[in-house]
């Protein structure tokens, strides 16, 4: 059985498959132990913090952070660590984060809404959200990798194409060999 990180990045219907760390309304951040199989407690945002949505990843990729691709997942409740979620791209939100050490990367955050979600279903583009909401997602990303010494720094917002570009470019076998996985 394939550990969580290998399964397909899209599914056979169309949908982008997510993976999901962090439930949306978390104060405690999950990550994916590769590894063990298992998830692990990272560590807790500050009181009055928390997800503004469910945060996971995509399977079957690596962005250039050496991670899988980062994915936010618009859905009507939080889902739970673990849970597979089909999902439609909306968009995504460019990004360059600066390390402790002074390295920067792109580590951009995809963002996707719920397959079967009610209150998101007529959500078929990241411009149909509303421009605050964007910039306090963005702005959740930069307290957040404020408080490891870290900077996030957006760089732009990309409708579906581009998403799905740079998903496709990241997904092993594309521009990225399997054996890369580790790095």
């Amino acid at each position: 059985m394939p550990v969580l990180t290998e399964l397909p990045a899209w599914g056979k219907d169309g949908m982008l498959n997510v993976v999901v760390e962090t439930p949306k309304g978390s104060q405690n951040k999950f990550d994916y132990d590769e590894e063990l199989e298992l998830f692990r407690y990272g560590k807790s945002l500050p009181a009055g913090s928390q997800f503004p949505f469910d945060f996971g990843f995509v399977p079957s990729t690596r962005g250039d952070d050496g991670d899988p691709l980062d994915v936010l997942v618009l859905m009507d409740a939080p889902a739970f660590p673990g849970c597979l979620v089909a999902a439609r791209l909306l968009g995504v939100l460019e990004a360059e984060q600066t390390e402790r050490d002074g390295e920067t990367t792109k580590n951009d955050r995809l963002v996707a809404v719920a397959e079967k979600s009610r209150q998101y279903r007529d959500v078929q583009a990241l411009d149909h959200l509303a421009p605050t909401l964007l910039d306090e997602i963005e702005h959740f990303f930069v307290s957040y990798n404020e408080q490891d010494g870290k900077t996030f720094r957006p760089l732009g917002r990309s409708g579906e194409g581009r998403a799905r570009q740079i998903v496709e470019e990241s997904v092993w076998g594309g521009s990225r060999k399997a054996d890369d996985r580790s790095e």
